[in-house]
Parts: structure tokens; C-alpha cells; sequence
């Protein structure tokens, strides 16, 4: 009797081998925080327990983390081979506890997952079947099959005619305010760019709703998982365009097991800054541009001083007198050395000092009579340590090679920018020394470390003090243990009966070593000591709407990629900051020139055609030959267009009602400055900088937007957005779109709107 005869006893199998896999996975867990648990009761061990228990703690926990993140869609798929062999696919990897370690649940990263995503009829790959697994936490709620080989005649009564019901299902679900892993319905050509090698650059470029966001988080998966030893240790840094986005991207990776990702955006890329504050368009351009890296080099190289006209020191009832001459030698040698300024200081300190003991020197040693130099090299070290002591010394280095700090620097050099950038651009970004940090300071802090580096000699001494303390007191407890066992052994006939030595610590171990065994230890992760460091160099970098960085942005981030690994992903069509450079080459060609790949995404899986339609005509109206994404689906409900009366935020209230969709979310995009008074005329919405996407209706501005989709969207002052802003409001939506103005429209959307 055919399967198809009972297609239920499909259902009941893959549920009993879910049962089975979370009856494991349930074991496992139980068994791993009883580990954890035992291993942290271990206090008192020797030093080498102490580190066996640290590092399984934390393997214990990562484990835990990768279970915890996945737990209720564990396994989504399954694939047959002709051979009959047949094997599940899932989020993470499980194995037997026995010695042959046989998979149970195949990790959707691996070689022999992929013909998954791959196979098709023309192009089986060695599969039978193909199977979809829904599940309802560990419920299996529905199978969809796919035949490839077209001569197996044996049928379940789940097959899929089509192949695209899970593709479907998962587009026309819901919105949660959160994105959600496409592992289930990663396509060919995603499956592709996921799995390119993590050497040099590749850009992915695609238009809305292409899933190339979603592309890039499972890329970084895909390479946590194939070069995790190398990118464990130096970490994976996702880049997005602001908050509110990393906050809808933030469950992704953890969903595929991976949770030792830094998500950052552009404004927290500088170790105890997190701006959020934005310039003026004018302002941001200005600051983005590539010559503000010479601009900052003037400002450091200007506070290198000199007298003007002499610095006097008094010393030993004498004047020393320091003119710009001997002082513009010095700093001359010192620049010569090509060391950052901070770092460059004890250069020039050694410069001012030996000026300095060769006045004192000439004037106290030579012979009256023939202009000899009676004084020996002895006489001329004194003469320079003496000289070392006087605080006048380091109060004229302090005001001709001052110590200084980033923060310092810019809010000095945005407070008077004039003389080294133009009168305009001066305009543009003077503002108080007070005020916070904007996204487009950062990149400029970055350059201006850069320039400065890091005078480390106090930090150095410091730890060497602590150091020297450290082994002082693990030579008092050697001491102490030496002295124990002698006293233990003393007088006794019997202490060494056979002739043999009695080891002690002393014998074995030193004071020093002593000391750095019990040195504190960084447990700390990659991602996270990466997030401290502004030198680190990380493994991978993945950059969502990369058009939109500012050359400064790109020197900022290709600090921390020597090895340009790298993954860009963006559209040049949606480039609407100002500093943006949209092009490709022309981000890329000074640092890897022509040596890059180049990938795109040419289907819309989130964009109905019907609004696809719609956002295309208003591009074109600026760009005749602008061809949008393909959109997969079409829903068959137009978007609509209205005018609405004097009363705007009434209108907004009625259109959000009409909208609100009975499952999922909606997004009301505003000019910022209308948010406050259509705030106050919806219920439980707020006006914010960051937020809520969990909320059923969000207010957001179209920059806030870029990268989010909504169920329905209410695109509010077309009229009022650049083109860029207004493409990238109108393809939010994943069902239904609405458009309210009140004064004129764009040519492109009124042409739009009135055709029938």
C-alpha cells in the first residue's frame, strides 16, 4: 500500500523524529548545565583546574546560547537521495553521544545541505525528494514535498506542484517588527553569494526587497561556520545604517546558532562614543568628504608650535631662552621619524633636552681661555637629568608638542574650523564644544586617533609597577610555603626515609612565573574586546546600505580590514545621504582598485508588482532607463493615492485605521518635523529617535526606514522627500500601500497615480 494512501503517516513520522530530536536536545541541555554547574563549584583547585573549568564553562555556555537561540524550529527540511539515503536539515548540527558520532540533524552550513537550496528537476543533484518541515514551536504543523526524480513514482500526498508554497507562505506571513532568518527559503542565487569565498571584496547590489540584508546575516553564518577558528578570534563586524535597524536584524544571527557578532553602526565604531545625533545634509557632506583627512593632518601638525618668539626657562639662577629656530629643529628631526604625534612626543622631548643640556654645558663648561669643553660625558648625564627634574622643561614641551586627545582635537578644530576649510563649509560645521556627537564626527575622531596614536609610557610604567608587586607577593608566599615544609620535615629521622628529595614549590616554579599564573584572565569575546579596541582588525566585515557611507566612513572601516575582507551590500538607487558615495568604484578603487566582485539580486520578494509599479515610475521620472527588481507575487490590491484636507493629521488617523492590518505591523513615513503633532493624533504611537518596531503602527522618517518592511505603509508629504528617500518609503510594504498629501505631488507618483 503507497504512502499517498495514508499521507498522515508522514506527518506522524517527521513528528516522531522531532520528538526524538528535542528529547536529545532536552538530555543535552539537562547535561550541560549540570556540567557548567559542577565545574563552577570546583573554587578551591589547582591553577590547572581552575583553566580546564574556565575554558569548558565557556564552551559549556556557547552551546547553551546556540540551543537556547534555536529551541522550537530546530529541523526544517529534509532531503532524499536516490542512493536511499535520506538526511534532516536544521538550524545547527547534532550528533550521536556514541562513538561513531553518526549526524542526526544536519547543519543547513554543510556541503552535503546544500543541494537543498540548489537541486532542481533539470539538476536533481543526486535528491529523490525535497522536503519542507513546518513546525509550530515542536509541533509539525504541515510537510510540502518536491519531486526531482520525475521516474519515482512513490507519492506522500504532501507534494507541492509548484515548489513555492513555503517561498509564499513565508512572504505573505505576518510582520513581527523583527526580521527573521530565511534559512527555510534561501533561493539559488542567495545560496550562491552566502557561500563565496571570505577573501577580498564582494559587493551584493540589489534593489528592494531583493533579500540582500538577509543575504549578508546569513553569509556571516555561513562563514562563522566554515572558517571558525580564524573568525572566532577576530570576529565578524556587521555595519547598518542606524539603530532601529540593528535592533530588526539583532535576532537573525543568533536564530542560526551564531551569537559572536559585533553589530554596530557607523556612530559606535569609536570606543566610548555612541553618537545618534545627525548634522544638517550640509554639515554631514562637509565632514564625509575624503580632504578632510589632509584638514585634520593641518590641525595636528599646527599644535607642533613654536615660540613666538622665545620660551625663557629658568634653571640653576639661570635663563635658558628656547627660540623658534632651535625648536623648529627639533621638531623637524622629530616629524622625520613619521610617528603619530602622541607617540612622536618623547622624540621631541629627547630633542628639547639634549638643546637644552648643550646650552647649559656651553656656558658652564667651556674653557675661557682656548673654548675647550672641560666636562666629561658623566658631567653632561647630570647636567640633562638635572634638567629632566625642572618643570619648566615639560611646561614649554606641554605648550610646543602638547599630549591630546581625539575628543579634544575635533571639538577644538569645530569650534573655529575657520582657516582650514572654507568660509561656507566653516558655516556649515561650526558648533559649541558642547555639543554631542553626530554619526558624522565619529569617522573624523577615528582619523584624528589615527593622526595622534598613544603616548603609552604612563600605562607602561603602571603595569610594570603592578607587575613588579604581583611577583613580590607570590615570592612571599613561595617563601612562606618553603619555610612550612621545612619546618614539617625538621628533626624527623624519618622525613626522607628512602633517600629521595622533597620537592616544594621552590623547586618547581619561580616568584615570576608564580605571579603570571594568577594573572586575571579576559574572558571576554572576540566581539566584544573587538567593540573596546578602535586597532582591531577584524576577520570579516559586512556592511549593510553601503552606498550611503562617506569616503571618511570608508577610511574608518578599512582600518579595521588589512586584509579588505569584506562583504557590501546596497543599492546606488536608494543613495540619499548627502556624504553618500553611491558608486561602487569609486568607494572601492582607493584601496583595492579594480579587485573586487561584483554580485546582484534581480528578483523583489517582499514588493507586490502593484506597488512595485508605483515606487519605479517615480525613479523613472529622473532615470527613463531604470529597471526595478522583478517582483515574484502580485496581491492584487492597488496602492492608493489621496489628498487629504487641511486637517493632515486627521486624515493620518483615518488612513492608520483603515490600514492597521488585524496581524502584524504598519509604518506611518513622515517628514521628521510632522512627527510630533501626527503622534498626538494616534493612539500608543510615539515620536522618537529609536523606535519600537515590536509596536503594532511605528513613526518613522524614510532614513529611519531604509532596510525595514512593514505589512502596510502610509507614505505621508510625498512631495516633501528626494527621490531617493521617496523610492525607498514607497517599498516598505509587503501588502498594502497608502499615500496621503497635501500640496503637490512628484511628477513620477502623479503620473502613477492617475493612470488606471
Amino acid at each position: 500500500m503507497s504512502n499517498s494512501e495514508f499521507p498522515d503517516n508522514e506527518l506522524r513520522r517527521e513528528q516522531e523524529f522531532i520528538d526524538g530530536l528535542y528529547a536529545r536536545v532536552d538530555a543535552l541541555r539537562g547535561d550541560t548545565e549540570t556540567s557548567v554547574a559542577d565545574a563552577l563549584a570546583q573554587g578551591d583547585k589547582p591553577m590547572q583546574a581552575r583553566l580546564e573549568r574556565d575554558i569548558l564553562v565557556a564552551e559549556r555556555s556557547d552551546l547553551l546560547a546556540a540551543l537556547n537561540a534555536v529551541d522550537g524550529s530546530l529541523c526544517f527540511g529534509r532531503i532524499d537521495l536516490t542512493s536511499g539515503t535520506s538526511h534532516h536539515i536544521g538550524r545547527i548540527g547534532l550528533r550521536t553521544d556514541d562513538a561513531e558520532r553518526t549526524p542526526v540533524l544536519i547543519d543547513w552550513r554543510a556541503a552535503v545541505a546544500r543541494p537543498f537550496y540548489l537541486a532542481t528537476g533539470h539538476t536533481p543533484m543526486g535528491l529523490r525528494r525535497r522536503r519542507h518541515i513546518a513546525t509550530d514551536g515542536r509541533e509539525v504543523t504541515s510537510l510540502h514535498d518536491e519531486i526531482l526524480d520525475l521516474g519515482d513514482a512513490t507519492r506522500t500526498g504532501h507534494e507541492d506542484p509548484t515548489g513555492d508554497a513555503v517561498l509564499l507562505a513565508a512572504l505573505n506571513s505576518a510582520r513581527t517588527g523583527r526580521m527573521s532568518d530565511i534559512v527555510q527559503t534561501i533561493q539559488a542565487e542567495q545560496d550562491e553569494i552566502i557561500r563565496a569565498p571570505y577573501r577580498g571584496v564582494l559587493v551584493v547590489e540589489g534593489g528592494p526587497g531583493t533579500g540582500k540584508t538577509a543575504v549578508a546575516l546569513h553569509r556571516a553564518a555561513y562563514l562563522l561556520y566554515e572558517y571558525r577558528e580564524l573568525l572566532a578570534r577576530r570576529a565578524v563586524l556587521i555595519v547598518g545604517p542606524n539603530p532601529a535597524f540593528l535592533g530588526y536584524i539583532g535576532e537573525v544571527l543568533p536564530s542560526l546558532g551564531e551569537t559572536g557578532v559585533l553589530l554596530a553602526t557607523v556612530g559606535e565604531l569609536f570606543p566610548g562614543v555612541r553618537a545618534t545625533a545627525r548634522d544638517t545634509p550640509e554639515a554631514a557632506a562637509v565632514k564625509g568628504r575624503a580632504d578632510m583627512a589632509e584638514v585634520l593632518a593641518a590641525v595636528v601638525g599646527d599644535r607642533q608650535a613654536l615660540p613666538d618668539p622665545v620660551i625663557a626657562i629658568e634653571h640653576d639662577r639661570e635663563v635658558l631662552m628656547l627660540d623658534d629656530g632651535l625648536v623648529k629643529v627639533a621638531r623637524e628631526r622629530t616629524r622625520a621619524a613619521g610617528l603619530p604625534h602622541n607617540a612622536a612626543r618623547e622624540h621631541f622631548e629627547g630633542h628639547i633636552l639634549n638643546t637644552l643640556t648643550d646650552m647649559v654645558a656651553e656656558r658652564i663648561g667651556t674653557d675661557p681661555y682656548d673654548g675647550t669643553n672641560l666636562l666629561d660625558a658623566a658631567d653632561i648625564t647630570q647636567i640633562r637629568d638635572e634638567l629632566a627634574e625642572n618643570p619648566e622643561v615639560w611646561s614649554a614641551v606641554d605648550q610646543l608638542w602638547p599630549r591630546l586627545t581625539a575628543q579634544r582635537l575635533l571639538a577644538d578644530f569645530l569650534a573655529e574650523p575657520e582657516g582650514y576649510v572654507g568660509d561656507a563649509d566653516a558655516a556649515a560645521i561650526r558648533r559649541p564644544v558642547t555639543r554631542a556627537w553626530t554619526v558624522a564626527d565619529v569617522p573624523l575622531l577615528d582619523e584624528a586617533a589615527e593622526l595622534l596614536g598613544e603616548d603609552d609610557r604612563g600605562r607602561q610604567a603602571l603595569a610594570e609597577r603592578e607587575r613588579e608587586t604581583q611577583i613580590a607577593f607570590a615570592q612571599g608566599v613561595l617563601d612562606v610555603s618553603y619555610a612550612s615544609r621545612t619546618y614539617e620535615f625538621e628533626d624527623k629521622e624519618d622525613s626522607d626515609p628512602d633517600g629521595s628529595e622533597v620537592l616544594s614549590a621552590h623547586d618547581i616554579i619561580d616568584a615570576e612565573r608564580f605571579a603570571e599564573r594568577h594573572e586575571e584572565a579576559d574572558f571576554r569575546s572576540a566581539a566584544e574586546r573587538a567593540a573596546a579596541d578602535r586597532t582591531w582588525a577584524f576577520g570579516h566585515i559586512i556592511v549593510d546600505e553601503a552606498q550611503e557611507l562617506s569616503p571618511m566612513a570608508w577610511r574608518l572601516l578599512m582600518r579595521r580590514s588589512p586584509t579588505r575582507s569584506m562583504t557590501l551590500v546596497g543599492d546606488p538607487a536608494q543613495t540619499a545621504e548627502a556624504a553618500g558615495v553611491g558608486s561602487w568604484s569609486r568607494i572601492l578603487a582607493p584601496y583595492v582598485e579594480d579587485r573586487w566582485e561584483h554580485a546582484c539580486l534581480g528578483v523583489n520578494y517582499r514588493t507586490p508588482a502593484e506597488i512595485m509599479d508605483l515606487a519605479a515610475a517615480v525613479v523613472r521620472a529622473e532615470q527613463p532607463g531604470f529597471e526595478p527588481p522583478s517582483s515574484v507575487r502580485s496581491t492584487g490590491v492597488r496602492p492608493w493615492v489621496r489628498q487629504a484636507a487641511d486637517d493632515l493629521p486627521g486624515a493620518v488617523a483615518k488612513a492608520v485605521a483603515e490600514l492597521t492590518p488585524a496581524e502584524g505591523r504598519l509604518a506611518v513615513i513622515a517628514p521628521r518635523e510632522l512627527h510630533r503633532a501626527l503622534a498626538a493624533r494616534l493612539d500608543g504611537v510615539t515620536a522618537g529617535a529609536e523606535p519600537d518596531l515590536t509596536r503594532t503602527v511605528v513613526l518613522l522618517d524614510p532614513r529611519q526606514a531604509k532596510g525595514l518592511e512593514f505589512d502596510s505603509v502610509l507614505v505621508v508629504e510625498p512631495g516633501r522627500y528626494g527621490t531617493s528617500d521617496l523610492y525607498v518609503a514607497l517599498t516598505r510594504a509587503t501588502q498594502r500601500l497608502g499615500v496621503l498629501y497635501t500640496g503637490g505631488l512628484p511628477e513620477g507618483l502623479r503620473r502613477a497615480a492617475a493612470t488606471p
